[in-house]
């Protein structure tokens, strides 16, 4: 498997804040990686260490370059959508496909207007024009027409409603992931891309709490709802999450197999969100 992002012992610290913190991971070609943290957990900071938009102590290659020191090179094979759309609001749609086909080599104006043309946003029309969904249609079509090896999204269906969220990632799979590209994902709505993902990175406090496959998930975490004597009997298998649901504790294993939790209760794989919010609070202890 090849990689396209390596980090090796990677650093930034803002004076006493440690927004990264030492922190090695590989990201491999076509995959679909989902970065989950709180806010202020690092993960902004560490993808603008991805984007070259930040220097950073230790080892940190993208697509086999130097992201700060080897920027312009790197932007032909990376394309970006942030949470805030960051196009221009007087210009029009043509004129910005224009802009894009005069300054990317590996832009297809063809196909971006192929995608606009199922939408209802207008050559003609400007972006202060359009509504957010919109906007997001737009920059989405103008990224899918672009043919590059990594694609990062930093909470890109923030503010829209669950009609677009939904479009957004099924035009995403269906007319641009294949198994040549590779998606960086990071977003507090981590039920709706669950699906999505191939792999998942959880990060707090600069470190990375949890770095693995999703297909791996169900063979290291566990949930268990139980209660009564089984409850007692479960809790002294030193479970790293504890809760409370419809009068039945709900308990969550790392590394205890189902052998050993059968005849306790109620076993199933955690979700996503679950067992980030339990990899947290232990954290935190």
């Amino acid at each position: 498997m090849t990689s396209l992002v390596t980090a090796r012992g990677v650093s930034k610290h803002f004076g006493d804040v440690r927004a990264v913190d030492n922190v090695s991971f590989d990201i491999d070609k076509g995959k679909i990686l989902g970065l989950i943290g709180p806010n202020g957990a690092g993960k902004t900071t560490l993808l603008k260490a991805v984007l070259g938009l930040t220097d950073c102590d230790g080892d940190l290659s993208v697509i086999g370059l130097d992201p700060f020191r080897q920027r312009k090179q790197l932007m032909r094979q990376i394309c970006f959508i942030a949470d805030v759309a960051v196009l221009p609001r007087w210009i029009k749609v043509s004129q910005l496909l224009d802009y894009v086909e005069s300054v990317h080599p590996n832009f297809t104006r063809s196909r971006a207007e192929e995608l606009l043309r199922q939408t209802k946003v207008q050559p003609g029309a400007k972006v202060k024009e359009l509504s957010k969904g919109m906007v997001t249609q737009l920059h989405l079509s103008i990224i899918m027409a672009i043919d590059a090896k990594l694609l990062v999204l930093d909470e890109p269906t923030l503010g829209l409603d669950i009609l677009f969220r939904k479009e957004f990632y099924a035009n995403l799979l269906n007319d641009y992931f294949d198994e040549e590209r590779t998606i960086l994902i990071t977003t507090h709505q981590v039920e709706e891309i669950e699906n999505l993902l191939t792999d998942v990175m959880f990060i707090n406090d600069g470190k990375i709490l949890l770095d693995s496959p999703m297909d791996s998930l169900s063979d290291t975490y566990i949930e268990l709802a139980t209660s009564g004597e089984e409850a007692l009997k479960a809790r002294g298998l030193r479970p790293i999450a504890e809760s409370e649901m419809f009068g039945k504790s709900v308990m969550l294993f790392e590394g205890i197999s189902r052998e050993h939790l059968e005849g306790l209760g109620e076993m199933r794989t955690p979700s996503v969100a679950d067992l980030f919010v339990a990899k947290v609070k232990e954290a935190r202890k």
